[in-house]
């Protein structure tokens, strides 16, 4: 019971800033919270640390005197589910939601990604024609369209990789960390006008044989 408490309170922190695609621009609010790293996590008696899923630590962020904790980093702590229905504009935390969502903390089926293009990514960012699309949550920061989504491929990551890489020096990107192989690929770009982060992963459960590729944008 303790646990699905912790995990629908963060879950209600997170659904006041996430949405899908075209719903997003009207439901997101842009504001001025504070970074709280001096806070230190302790989940059944040991020291947890959050973190995104290239090993990135995540801080709790502080706003109006509550304080909110990254829902799936605090989930997978509580062996718990989280999955984000972006069809719906819902988290799912625990067993499976009504439509039919099986809470797997797995990569999604491949049947079950439906998502579109995410509206604020520039329409000639490249997605491989194979790309099934899935947590989607779009809206702004620093004054800049933001987007971050997943999603499911075959193509060939180092030819998919180097097309990335082609794509952000035209846009004139003067900081790179950029590694490309058969088996994966991690870039990070920034410029003046953009930001830029992608990391792959295998696929797991349903989604084995697929590579999980993973965007975080900012810019035009």
């Amino acid at each position: 019971m303790k646990k699905k408490i912790i995990a629908a309170a963060v879950a209600a922190a997170l659904t006041l800033t996430a949405s899908a695609g075209v719903y997003a621009g009207a439901n997101l609010k842009e504001i001025r919270a504070t970074l709280n790293s001096g806070l230190s996590l302790v989940v059944n008696g040991k020291t947890y640390t959050p973190k995104d899923a290239n090993g990135k630590t995540l801080a709790p962020i502080t706003y109006n005197g509550t304080t909110y904790l990254p829902v799936r980093s605090i989930g997978e702590a509580l062996n718990t589910s989280v999955n984000y229905d972006a069809a719906n504009s819902r988290v799912v935390i625990g067993g499976a939601a009504a439509s039919g969502n099986s809470g797997n903390t797995g990569s999604p089926s491949p049947s079950s990604t439906s998502v579109k293009r995410p509206s604020l990514l520039p329409q000639d960012f490249p997605l491989p024609s194979d790309a099934k699309i899935f947590d989607v949550v779009q809206g702004t920061t620093t004054g800049k369209p933001a987007v971050t989504f997943s999603y499911l491929t075959k193509q060939n990551l180092e030819t998919l990789g180097n097309q990335y890489k082609q794509y952000f020096e035209k846009k004139g990107a003067s900081s790179k960390s950029e590694e490309v192989s058969a088996s994966a690929f991690t870039i990070v770009d920034s410029s003046s006008t953009f930001n830029v982060s992608l990391t792959t992963s295998p696929g797991t459960g349903s989604s084995q044989g697929y590579t999980v590729v993973e965007v975080i944008w900012s810019g035009k």
